[in-house]
Formats: C-alpha cells, structure tokens, sequence
C-alpha cells in the first residue's frame, strides 16, 4: 500500500499558488511527477500524493523544483481569485474518477502534439539541410567550373603567345635567309664581275703578242694544251671503311662494381631520351628546357603551393609522358587528384607510386607513408572505411612514431563501430 502524503503546506496570491511537498529518504525525478490543469500527481514508491486542484492552472507555465528531499511547486492560475482551498472538496466519486480521466485523455493529447510538432521541426530542419548542402554544392561546383574555365583562357593565352612567338621567330628567320640570299647572290654578281674583267685583260694581251711566229704560236699552243691535260687528276678509287666501338667501361673497382645498376641506369636513360624525341602531341610545344621531368615536377610543385591544382596535375601529366618511372611525380599527382575530390584517380596514382617504390627501404620510407595515406584518405572519404584503415595501418608499421597517423587509426576504428551498429 502507499504512503498518502499528507504533510504538505501552501500558500497563494492572486495569481499563484506555491505548494511545498516534503519527500522523505527517496530520489525524485522529473518522471515522477504527473500535472495537467486541474490534476496534481507525485507517484514516489512508497510515497503519493493525488490532488484535485481547486480551479484550474497554466501547466505549460507552472514549474516544480526538487531541493533537499522537498519538491516546491509554483502553480499559476488561469483566472485570477483567491481560492478556499488547494483541493476540490466534497466531490463525488464519479467526478473526481471523470477529472482523473480526461487528466490522462489531455496528457496523452499534448504528448501527441508535441511529437508531431517535433516531426515537423526535423522534417524541416532536414529539408533546411538538405537545400543548404544543394547549395554548398552548387557554389562548389560553379568555382570548380570557373577554375576550369581560368584554366582554359590562361593556357589559351599562353598558347597565343607561344604561337605569335613561332610566327615572330619564323619572319625573322625568313628575313635573315632572304638576307643572306641577296648576300649571295651579290657575290655570285661580283664573281662574274671579276671573271669578266680578267678576260678582257687576258684578250688585251694576246693581240700585243700576235706578232710572234706561228711555229712559236704553235708549240705554244701544244704545250698549253699538254699542261691542261696534265692539270686534271685521275679520279679516286672507292673504299670501304669499318668502324667498330669499344665497349663502355665505368670507371669502378671490381670488388665495388655495379655492373647491373650501370646497366639499368644506361637503359633508363635510353628510355628517357627516346621518350623525349617521341612524337607526343602534348610535347610539340615545349622548348628544350621544358622537356625535362624534373623542371616540370617543380613547376607543379609551385602551382599547388598557390592552389591552382588543374594546372599542377597538367604539368606532372606531361612530366610522367617523359618519364613513368618516378615515384614521386605519381604521388605529387595523388595530392592534387585528393584536392580537387577526384578520388579514383588518387587511388590509382598512389598504388602506381606503392609499386614504383620498391624494394621498401629507409630512403623511401617517407614516400610510402604519403602514399598510403593519401591512398587511405580517399579510401575513407569514399566510405570504405576498412580499406582506409588498412592502409593507415601499413604507414603505421614504416612511422610508428607518428601520434597523427595512430589518431586517425583510432577515428577509422570508431567509425568502423558506428558503422556496423547502426546497420
């Protein structure tokens, strides 16, 4: 059986009445407490109190506070009066069985409502999200678009530029073989010139010697024509010559020599010339200078110190076109891939870079830990989460020094929990 509690005090104004109601030795809670506007219940095993209010109140207003065992409750009323008393008295059975009723009829009413109202809210709260994040999206996207597009006028520029070059380069080299042409034609000119004069000297002086004898003529004539037969040689014979090449010799001791890596460098760099005189339609416009993997590599590393990773991923495209043996060209890519959200493609570079770097040895320790967590960063921002955490485990294992790549093994895992028990 309960306990009636029957040991309260109160006291009122016109507008309020204050109700002190001591709990003894128990715990009270919010949930104890039931009130409507004309209903009162405190329901502490093994405590209760019931109470049929004189008039009605504001329960939205009304407040109870629990201090010291003692609950203290400020009821405001709807009309403003003195009562008689804090209770109906002299109430039938019935009545107060009927006011019990619609009691819970009004609460449960009220809980009804405020439910759906709070299923309005977050309908609109998500919906508010929902545009909000279309929004973000779309900002998103037209800066990438208007990226794209500065990206496209700024190489056209320079496109224009390059080719008013070629155009400047080419009449200047058109001026300067007309030039030369004139040049030769000029001497070709004074040639005959010269040819010219020298006949009208030699025909000056045969007609002061015409006096000689014919005999003199004659054996004169003989021995010209003697001396212009003798002047031509007899022509060369033909020949064949061979030429063979010795064998490249490093310059290295035997017990230190490489021949191997000698070898494998000397290919490499076979490859890298004939990749370089290669007829890529990329390469067409680059100048000698330009047409190395290295002063490319830079020139991406400066574009994405400035942000512009369009540009950067270009200049390490044509950089790998050169050569597509460099480990870190694929992985300075996977950065800019990871910046502009392409995802896929950051997956791909990195896995290139992890096979280039083989075998794993300490000086290119560094550059498999950024592979694997660029690798594992796209992995995760794709959602496959176990993926990730797999590859933040293998940077792990080369650095497990590093407090940073153990956080975000931890932030994985978590994840990887409120996955699984949300599913």
């Amino acid at each position: 059986m309960p306990v009636w509690v029957r040991d309260y005090s109160w006291r009122q104004t016109d507008t309020a009445v204050f109700l002190s109601l001591p709990m003894r030795g128990v715990r009270v809670t919010q949930a104890n407490i039931f009130c409507t506007d004309q209903y009162l219940k405190v329901n502490v095993p093994p405590f209760l109190f019931e109470a049929i209010l004189y008039a009605p109140i504001d329960d939205t207003s009304s407040t109870a506070k629990i201090r010291n065992e003692t609950i203290f409750f400020t009821l405001y009323k709807k009309e403003v009066a003195m009562w008689e008393s804090l209770v109906m008295e002299n109430g039938d059975k019935e009545k107060m069985q009927r006011i019990r009723e619609n009691a819970i009829i009004k609460a449960q009413e009220k809980a009804d409502e405020e439910e759906k109202s709070k299923a309005v809210t977050k309908r609109e709260h998500n919906k508010y999200a929902l545009e909000a994040t279309m929004k973000l999206e779309e900002t998103e996207r037209k800066r990438i678009e208007n990226l794209k597009e500065e990206e496209r006028k700024k190489v056209t520029e320079e496109l224009e530029r390059w080719k008013e070059k070629q155009r400047n380069e080419e009449k200047q080299r058109r001026i300067q073989r007309e030039e030369e042409i004139r040049r030769e034609r000029k001497l070709i000119e004074e040639k005959k010139k010269q040819e010219i004069n020298k006949a009208k000297t030699l025909n000056a002086g045969t007609s002061k010697t015409r006096s000689i004898s014919t005999r003199a003529c004659s054996s004169e004539n003989i021995f010209s024509g003697k001396l212009k037969e003798e002047s031509f040689p007899a022509p060369r014979s033909a020949g064949t010559i061979k030429i063979s090449f010795t064998s490249r010799v490093f310059p290295t001791a035997l017990r230190e020599s490489r021949v191997a890596e000698e070898e494998e460098w000397l290919h490499k760099q076979a490859e890298a010339r004939r990749a370089m005189n290669a007829n890529f339609s990329e390469l067409k416009d680059l100048n000698e200078e330009e047409k190395n993997p290295d002063w490319l590599k830079d020139k991406g590393n400066k574009m994405f110190a400035t942000g512009n990773y369009l540009a950067a991923v270009n200049a390490y495209n044509l950089a790998i076109l050169l050569n597509n043996k460099i480990p870190v060209l694929y992985l300075n890519r996977a950065a800019c891939h990871l910046k502009l959200r392409n995802l896929h493609k950051t997956i791909e570079d990195s896995s290139k870079a992890l096979e280039l770097l083989i075998p794993p040895v300490s000086d290119n320790a560094d550059a498999r830990v950024k592979a694997y967590v660029r690798r594992g960063t796209a992995f995760c921002q794709l959602e496959l989460y176990a993926e990730g955490l797999q590859d933040y485990e293998a940077a792990l294992k080369i650095d497990p020094t590093n407090k940073t790549l153990e956080q975000d093994a931890e932030k994985i895992e978590h994840m990887i929990h409120g996955t699984a028990q949300d599913s």
